[in-house]
Protein backbone atom coordinates (compact mmCIF):
# COMPACT_ATOMS: atom_id res chain seq x y z
CA UNK A 1 0.00 0.00 0.00
CA UNK A 2 1.02 3.64 -0.91
CA UNK A 3 1.60 5.87 1.55
CA UNK A 4 -0.81 8.23 -0.02
CA UNK A 5 -3.04 4.78 0.18
CA UNK A 6 -2.27 4.83 3.97
CA UNK A 7 -3.57 8.38 4.57
CA UNK A 8 -6.49 7.78 2.87
CA UNK A 9 -7.49 5.00 4.77
CA UNK A 10 -6.67 6.89 8.10
CA UNK A 11 -8.72 10.05 7.27
CA UNK A 12 -11.35 7.77 5.93
CA UNK A 13 -11.41 6.08 9.37
CA UNK A 14 -11.55 9.70 11.19
CA UNK A 15 -14.08 11.44 9.43
CA UNK A 16 -16.28 8.09 9.91
CA UNK A 17 -15.34 8.39 13.98
CA UNK A 18 -16.52 11.79 14.52
CA UNK A 19 -19.83 11.68 12.41
CA UNK A 20 -20.38 8.44 14.26
CA UNK A 21 -19.43 10.35 17.95
CA UNK A 22 -21.11 13.15 16.49
CA UNK A 23 -24.30 11.56 15.21
CA UNK A 24 -25.12 10.67 18.97
CA UNK A 25 -26.33 6.89 18.03
CA UNK A 26 -23.67 4.93 18.95
CA UNK A 27 -24.97 2.53 21.54
CA UNK A 28 -23.50 3.06 25.20
CA UNK A 29 -21.15 -0.15 25.19
CA UNK A 30 -19.39 1.15 22.04
CA UNK A 31 -19.20 4.51 23.08
CA UNK A 32 -15.96 4.13 25.22
CA UNK A 33 -13.85 2.17 22.31
CA UNK A 34 -14.65 4.48 19.86
CA UNK A 35 -14.06 7.61 21.66
CA UNK A 36 -10.26 5.94 22.35
CA UNK A 37 -9.94 5.44 18.29
CA UNK A 38 -10.73 9.07 17.62
CA UNK A 39 -8.24 10.75 19.82
CA UNK A 40 -5.71 8.27 18.77
CA UNK A 41 -6.32 9.06 15.53
CA UNK A 42 -6.30 12.88 15.98
CA UNK A 43 -2.85 14.00 16.03
CA UNK A 44 -2.22 11.76 13.06
CA UNK A 45 -4.99 13.47 10.68
CA UNK A 46 -3.65 17.04 11.97
CA UNK A 47 0.04 15.52 11.02
CA UNK A 48 -1.78 14.45 7.38
CA UNK A 49 -3.25 17.69 6.92
CA UNK A 50 -0.57 19.88 7.78
CA UNK A 51 1.43 18.06 4.99
CA UNK A 52 -1.22 18.11 2.78
CA UNK A 53 -1.14 22.03 3.18
CA UNK A 54 2.62 22.01 2.64
CA UNK A 55 2.23 19.84 -0.61
CA UNK A 56 -1.00 22.50 -1.70
CA UNK A 57 1.51 25.32 -1.05
CA UNK A 58 4.06 24.26 -2.98
CA UNK A 59 1.84 23.18 -6.07
CA UNK A 60 0.43 27.12 -5.60
CA UNK A 61 3.68 29.04 -5.46
CA UNK A 62 5.25 26.10 -8.43
CA UNK A 63 2.85 27.56 -10.89
CA UNK A 64 3.79 31.10 -9.92
CA UNK A 65 7.39 30.16 -10.35
CA UNK A 66 6.73 29.01 -13.88
CA UNK A 67 4.68 31.42 -14.95
CA UNK A 68 6.62 33.76 -17.60
CA UNK A 69 4.57 36.64 -17.08
CA UNK A 70 5.05 37.23 -13.87
CA UNK A 71 6.31 39.58 -11.60
CA UNK A 72 9.79 38.75 -11.21
CA UNK A 73 9.77 39.95 -6.91
CA UNK A 74 7.01 37.93 -6.32
CA UNK A 75 8.44 35.30 -8.46
CA UNK A 76 11.71 35.80 -5.91
CA UNK A 77 9.76 35.07 -3.38
CA UNK A 78 7.60 32.45 -4.15
CA UNK A 79 10.97 30.84 -5.01
CA UNK A 80 12.18 31.45 -1.44
CA UNK A 81 9.11 30.46 0.40
CA UNK A 82 9.23 26.97 -2.23
CA UNK A 83 12.79 26.00 -1.26
CA UNK A 84 11.56 26.49 2.76
CA UNK A 85 8.78 24.23 1.90
CA UNK A 86 10.90 21.46 0.35
CA UNK A 87 13.49 21.66 2.88
CA UNK A 88 10.53 21.38 5.59
CA UNK A 89 8.71 18.30 3.35
CA UNK A 90 11.20 15.33 4.62
CA UNK A 91 10.34 16.01 8.62
CA UNK A 92 6.54 16.44 7.62
CA UNK A 93 6.42 12.97 6.11
CA UNK A 94 8.69 11.12 8.58
CA UNK A 95 6.37 12.46 10.79
CA UNK A 96 3.25 10.90 9.30
CA UNK A 97 5.09 7.81 8.31
CA UNK A 98 6.42 7.11 12.03
CA UNK A 99 2.70 8.16 12.99
CA UNK A 100 1.36 5.45 10.23
CA UNK A 101 4.20 2.77 12.26
CA UNK A 102 1.52 -0.52 13.61
CA UNK A 103 1.82 0.20 17.50
CA UNK A 104 2.91 -2.13 20.25
CA UNK A 105 -0.58 -3.08 21.51
CA UNK A 106 1.20 -2.85 25.19
CA UNK A 107 2.82 0.40 24.93
CA UNK A 108 0.11 2.51 26.59
CA UNK A 109 0.68 -0.12 29.51
CA UNK A 110 1.70 -0.01 33.28
CA UNK A 111 4.61 -1.61 33.60
CA UNK A 112 6.28 -4.50 36.00
CA UNK A 113 9.97 -3.68 36.57
CA UNK A 114 12.45 -6.32 37.43
CA UNK A 115 15.96 -5.64 39.09
CA UNK A 116 18.30 -8.80 39.57
CA UNK A 117 21.69 -8.68 40.94
CA UNK A 118 24.53 -10.36 38.77
CA UNK A 119 27.99 -11.02 38.17
CA UNK A 120 30.15 -9.07 40.86
CA UNK A 121 28.39 -10.39 44.43
CA UNK A 122 28.14 -6.80 46.60
CA UNK A 123 29.02 -4.76 44.11
CA UNK A 124 26.71 -6.15 41.49
CA UNK A 125 23.81 -6.29 44.10
CA UNK A 126 24.86 -2.25 45.19
CA UNK A 127 24.91 -1.46 41.50
CA UNK A 128 20.92 -3.29 40.99
CA UNK A 129 20.06 -1.21 43.84
CA UNK A 130 21.32 1.81 41.95
CA UNK A 131 19.16 0.85 39.01
CA UNK A 132 16.00 0.52 40.89
CA UNK A 133 16.91 4.18 42.79
CA UNK A 134 17.16 5.32 38.69
CA UNK A 135 13.85 4.02 37.49
CA UNK A 136 12.33 5.41 40.75
CA UNK A 137 13.76 9.24 40.02
CA UNK A 138 12.97 8.70 36.53
CA UNK A 139 9.23 7.81 37.27
CA UNK A 140 8.89 10.47 39.54
CA UNK A 141 9.80 12.77 36.88
CA UNK A 142 7.64 11.21 34.73
CA UNK A 143 5.10 11.79 37.17
CA UNK A 144 4.06 8.50 37.25
CA UNK A 145 3.37 6.04 40.50
CA UNK A 146 6.76 4.02 41.65
CA UNK A 147 5.64 1.05 44.18
CA UNK A 148 8.74 -1.50 45.23
CA UNK A 149 6.14 -4.87 45.32
CA UNK A 150 9.06 -7.16 46.41
CA UNK A 151 12.61 -6.51 47.53
CA UNK A 152 15.64 -9.21 48.80
CA UNK A 153 18.56 -7.02 50.51
CA UNK A 154 21.65 -7.98 51.54
CA UNK A 155 21.84 -5.53 54.61
CA UNK A 156 24.64 -3.20 53.03
CA UNK A 157 22.28 -1.35 50.99
CA UNK A 158 22.33 -3.94 47.82
CA UNK A 159 19.71 -5.73 46.61
CA UNK A 160 19.77 -9.73 45.23
CA UNK A 161 16.53 -8.57 43.17
CA UNK A 162 13.66 -6.25 43.51
CA UNK A 163 10.37 -6.26 41.63
CA UNK A 164 8.04 -2.77 41.31
CA UNK A 165 5.00 -1.28 39.78
CA UNK A 166 5.11 1.29 37.45
CA UNK A 167 1.85 3.11 36.69
CA UNK A 168 1.19 5.98 34.54
CA UNK A 169 0.81 7.06 30.98
CA UNK A 170 2.89 5.23 28.60
CA UNK A 171 5.50 3.89 31.14
CA UNK A 172 5.77 0.14 29.11
CA UNK A 173 6.42 2.26 25.31
CA UNK A 174 9.44 4.21 27.44
CA UNK A 175 10.63 1.58 29.47
CA UNK A 176 10.62 -1.44 27.24
CA UNK A 177 14.00 -0.87 25.89
CA UNK A 178 15.65 -1.45 29.66
CA UNK A 179 15.14 -4.58 29.45
CA UNK A 180 18.85 -6.41 29.24
CA UNK A 181 22.26 -6.66 31.09
CA UNK A 182 23.18 -3.41 32.67
CA UNK A 183 27.17 -3.56 33.67
CA UNK A 184 29.26 -1.33 35.44
CA UNK A 185 32.58 -0.37 35.89
CA UNK A 186 34.18 1.59 38.81
CA UNK A 187 36.13 1.08 42.37
CA UNK A 188 34.05 -0.24 45.02
CA UNK A 189 33.94 1.05 47.91
CA UNK A 190 35.41 -1.83 49.73
CA UNK A 191 38.48 -2.34 46.87
CA UNK A 192 41.50 -1.03 48.94
CA UNK A 193 43.76 -1.43 46.03
CA UNK A 194 41.85 0.90 44.08
CA UNK A 195 41.02 -1.62 41.04
CA UNK A 196 38.54 -0.96 38.83
CA UNK A 197 36.13 -4.10 39.41
CA UNK A 198 33.28 -5.13 36.84
CA UNK A 199 29.43 -6.41 37.74
CA UNK A 200 26.26 -6.49 36.35
CA UNK A 201 22.83 -6.10 37.19
CA UNK A 202 19.82 -7.93 34.66
CA UNK A 203 16.98 -5.86 33.83
CA UNK A 204 13.16 -6.93 32.87
CA UNK A 205 10.52 -4.78 31.97
CA UNK A 206 7.06 -6.51 31.31
CA UNK A 207 4.06 -5.06 30.08
CA UNK A 208 1.64 -5.25 33.00
CA UNK A 209 -1.25 -7.72 31.86
CA UNK A 210 -5.15 -7.36 32.72
CA UNK A 211 -7.27 -10.55 34.07
CA UNK A 212 -9.09 -10.20 29.96
CA UNK A 213 -5.04 -10.83 28.77
CA UNK A 214 -4.38 -13.90 30.53
CA UNK A 215 -6.84 -16.98 31.33
CA UNK A 216 -5.29 -18.84 34.45
CA UNK A 217 -7.14 -21.76 35.35
CA UNK A 218 -7.08 -21.88 39.39
CA UNK A 219 -7.07 -25.97 38.42
CA UNK A 220 -2.83 -24.91 37.42
CA UNK A 221 -2.09 -23.15 40.70
CA UNK A 222 -0.30 -24.46 43.37
CA UNK A 223 -0.49 -22.25 46.36
CA UNK A 224 1.68 -22.23 49.57
CA UNK A 225 1.65 -19.90 52.33
CA UNK A 226 3.70 -19.34 54.89
CA UNK A 227 5.51 -16.92 57.35
CA UNK A 228 7.33 -13.50 55.48
CA UNK A 229 10.93 -13.56 57.61
CA UNK A 230 13.00 -10.70 57.37
CA UNK A 231 17.25 -10.32 57.82
CA UNK A 232 18.92 -12.87 59.84
CA UNK A 233 15.78 -15.28 60.05
CA UNK A 234 13.69 -13.04 62.12
CA UNK A 235 9.87 -13.29 61.58
CA UNK A 236 8.16 -9.95 60.43
CA UNK A 237 5.31 -11.46 61.41
CA UNK A 238 3.46 -14.49 63.30
CA UNK A 239 1.07 -15.24 60.42
CA UNK A 240 1.47 -16.99 57.42
CA UNK A 241 0.86 -14.27 55.60
CA UNK A 242 3.31 -14.66 53.12
CA UNK A 243 2.39 -16.37 49.52
CA UNK A 244 4.06 -18.42 46.56
CA UNK A 245 2.13 -19.40 43.69
CA UNK A 246 3.59 -22.37 41.30
CA UNK A 247 1.91 -22.07 37.53
CA UNK A 248 2.29 -25.81 36.62
CA UNK A 249 1.98 -25.64 33.31
CA UNK A 250 5.22 -23.15 32.49
CA UNK A 251 7.36 -23.75 35.94
CA UNK A 252 7.04 -19.66 36.74
CA UNK A 253 7.15 -19.28 40.27
CA UNK A 254 6.10 -16.13 42.18
CA UNK A 255 6.73 -15.50 45.86
CA UNK A 256 5.23 -12.22 47.72
CA UNK A 257 5.96 -11.42 51.56
CA UNK A 258 5.64 -7.60 52.02
CA UNK A 259 2.00 -6.83 53.28
CA UNK A 260 0.81 -7.80 56.31
CA UNK A 261 -2.05 -9.38 54.44
CA UNK A 262 -1.94 -12.65 52.99
CA UNK A 263 -5.18 -11.56 50.96
CA UNK A 264 -2.50 -8.53 49.40
CA UNK A 265 0.47 -10.73 49.04
CA UNK A 266 -1.90 -13.14 46.87
CA UNK A 267 -3.27 -9.98 44.71
CA UNK A 268 0.67 -8.85 44.20
CA UNK A 269 1.93 -12.35 43.47
CA UNK A 270 -1.16 -12.69 41.07
CA UNK A 271 -0.37 -9.32 39.39
CA UNK A 272 3.48 -10.28 38.87
CA UNK A 273 2.32 -14.02 37.23
CA UNK A 274 -0.10 -12.30 35.21
CA UNK A 275 2.17 -10.10 33.51
CA UNK A 276 4.79 -13.13 33.23
CA UNK A 277 2.54 -15.25 31.44
CA UNK A 278 1.60 -12.10 28.95
CA UNK A 279 5.63 -11.47 28.26
CA UNK A 280 5.87 -15.43 27.55
CA UNK A 281 2.73 -15.67 25.10
CA UNK A 282 3.32 -11.90 23.47
CA UNK A 283 7.21 -13.87 23.24
CA UNK A 284 5.84 -16.82 21.65
CA UNK A 285 3.31 -14.78 19.51
CA UNK A 286 6.24 -13.00 18.00
CA UNK A 287 8.64 -15.90 17.43
CA UNK A 288 8.48 -15.39 13.59
CA UNK A 289 9.86 -12.61 13.88
CA UNK A 290 12.50 -12.69 15.38
CA UNK A 291 15.35 -12.29 13.20
CA UNK A 292 13.24 -8.51 12.62
CA UNK A 293 13.36 -8.13 16.30
CA UNK A 294 17.15 -9.23 16.63
CA UNK A 295 18.16 -6.51 14.45
CA UNK A 296 16.44 -4.22 16.21
CA UNK A 297 17.09 -2.24 19.36
CA UNK A 298 14.83 -3.62 22.48
CA UNK A 299 14.60 -7.27 21.37
CA UNK A 300 14.12 -7.53 25.19
CA UNK A 301 17.15 -10.21 25.57
CA UNK A 302 18.21 -10.53 29.14
CA UNK A 303 21.25 -12.06 28.23
CA UNK A 304 22.45 -9.45 25.99
CA UNK A 305 24.70 -6.87 27.19
CA UNK A 306 22.89 -3.46 26.39
CA UNK A 307 24.66 -0.68 28.51
CA UNK A 308 27.78 0.06 30.41
CA UNK A 309 28.43 2.27 33.46
CA UNK A 310 31.17 3.60 33.59
CA UNK A 311 32.61 5.62 37.01
CA UNK A 312 35.73 6.63 35.68
CA UNK A 313 35.25 8.18 32.71
CA UNK A 314 31.84 9.49 33.69
CA UNK A 315 29.92 7.86 31.04
CA UNK A 316 27.02 5.93 29.92
CA UNK A 317 27.55 4.03 26.74
CA UNK A 318 24.54 2.42 25.32
CA UNK A 319 25.76 -0.97 22.82
CA UNK A 320 23.13 -1.25 20.42
CA UNK A 321 22.75 2.45 18.94
CA UNK A 322 26.89 3.29 19.81
CA UNK A 323 25.69 6.35 22.22
CA UNK A 324 27.45 7.64 24.76
CA UNK A 325 27.00 10.37 27.35
CA UNK A 326 29.25 11.67 29.29
CA UNK A 327 26.48 12.25 32.18
CA UNK A 328 26.31 9.68 34.56
CA UNK A 329 25.30 11.18 37.29
CA UNK A 330 22.44 12.91 35.52
CA UNK A 331 21.90 9.46 34.37
CA UNK A 332 21.59 7.75 37.55
CA UNK A 333 19.63 10.59 39.09
CA UNK A 334 16.92 9.97 36.11
CA UNK A 335 17.46 13.16 34.84
CA UNK A 336 19.34 12.58 31.79
CA UNK A 337 17.66 8.59 31.14
CA UNK A 338 15.71 10.58 28.52
CA UNK A 339 17.98 10.58 26.28
CA UNK A 340 18.60 7.63 26.11
CA UNK A 341 15.35 6.38 25.49
CA UNK A 342 14.56 9.08 22.84
CA UNK A 343 17.46 7.63 21.16
CA UNK A 344 16.58 3.75 20.97
CA UNK A 345 13.09 4.85 20.41
CA UNK A 346 14.29 6.61 16.98
CA UNK A 347 16.10 3.95 16.17
CA UNK A 348 13.49 1.57 16.21
CA UNK A 349 11.35 3.40 14.41
CA UNK A 350 13.95 3.94 11.63
CA UNK A 351 14.41 0.16 11.70
CA UNK A 352 10.77 -0.46 11.43
CA UNK A 353 10.01 1.93 8.68
CA UNK A 354 13.13 0.72 6.43
CA UNK A 355 10.86 -2.76 6.66
CA UNK A 356 7.91 -0.93 4.89
CA UNK A 357 8.03 -0.17 1.67
CA UNK A 358 6.32 2.78 0.18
Amino acid sequence: MSLDQSLERVLARFEELRDVLASGTLPPEDFASHSKEYSDLEPIAESIAALRSAQGEMGDLGELIADTDGDPEMKALAEEEFQALKTRMPELEHRVRVMLLPRDEADARNAILEVRAGTGGDEAALFAADLLAMYQRYAAIQGWKFEVMEASETGIGGIKEATASVTGRNVFSRLKFESGVHRVQRVPATEAQGRIHTSAATVAVLPEAEEVDVAIDEGDLRIDVYRASGAGGQHVNRTESAVRITHMPSGIVVAQQDEKSQHKNKAKAMKILRARLYEAERAARDAERAADRRSQVGSGDRSERIRTYNFPQGRVTDHRINLTLYKLDRVLLGEALDELVDALTAEDEAARLATISD
